[in-house]
């Protein structure tokens, strides 16, 4: 199934068409400039821009957003503008497209894209999929079925949260080299392996691209690895979560 797959970042609204069934974009990568204003509005013209204009889709979309999301509603913005929460971006996005839209958290689409093609196939247990970039997002899955909506980058370590003890925006602002910055992703995976025991973690986002310089200095217990996807994870994941909503082909 062919559905149209788009990842709402601060960075800009990346797209592609997407093959469900095999997990690979088939169409060129379109992205608008980076979202100085993330109020509904703005995004909702980039939206509107992208799938009208640049894809001139008709069809199943399927969006992630970085936020919560049950039901189509925001639950939560801490990595939007304010005025999202209890918004129906479902129904948002499918007015300003005139298309069917599924939205899911953005972290949540990238895991579900390791899982059923990337790092995280076959996977049995408990899984940790965390994106460490300028924040830490995180999903989780129990024998490959997913657990929504966590925010494990928020938990505390040492007086602080996850997310500003470790994360790539972190490194930079202090300067760290990889060597220490590794030692305190590794008490993060640490804290993460006392509370939930997992059998795997999955490494994405920025730090996905520096595992030759930062994960030989990762010394924990449980297994790790990169993720497969990079960029293009949560894009296709959210496409997944189209393709099911309409087909039931994923997740029965």
């Amino acid at each position: 199934m062919e559905v149209l797959g788009i990842d709402i970042d601060s960075s800009g609204i990346k797209g592609g068409i997407v093959d469900t069934q095999e997990g690979e974009i088939i169409s060129d990568r379109q992205q608008t400039p980076p979202l100085e204003d993330t109020t509904p509005h703005k995004v909702l013209a980039q939206i509107h821009q992208l799938v009208k204009n640049n894809f001139d889709w008709e069809g199943p979309v399927g969006c992630s957003l970085p936020a919560p999301v049950r039901n189509g509603i925001v639950l939560s913005a801490q990595r939007i503008d304010n005025s999202w929460v209890d918004a129906n971006a479902e129904q948002l996005f499918s007015d300003i497209t005139d298309n069917p839209v599924v939205v899911v958290n953005n972290t949540d689409a990238m895991g579900l894209a390791e899982m059923y093609f990337g790092a995280g196939q076959n996977q049995r247990g408990l899984t940790i999929v965390l994106t460490v970039g300028s924040y830490i997002g995180s999903s989780l899955f129990l024998d490959n079925k997913l657990i929504p909506n966590t925010e494990l980058g928020y938990m505390e370590i040492d007086n602080k949260t996850a997310e500003t003890h470790a994360s790539n925006k972190s490194r930079k602002e202090e300067g760290l080299r990889k060597k220490s910055w590794a030692k305190r992703i590794e008490n993060v995976l640490k804290h993460f392996e006392t509370i939930f025991h997992p059998n795997l973690f999955i490494l994405g986002g920025e730090l996905g691209q520096k595992t030759e310089k930062v994960f030989p200095f990762i010394k924990i217990t449980t297994s790790f690895k990169a993720a497969d996807f990079q960029e293009d994870a949560a894009i296709v994941g959210a496409a997944m979560v189209a393709a099911d909503h309409k087909d039931k082909v994923f997740f029965r």
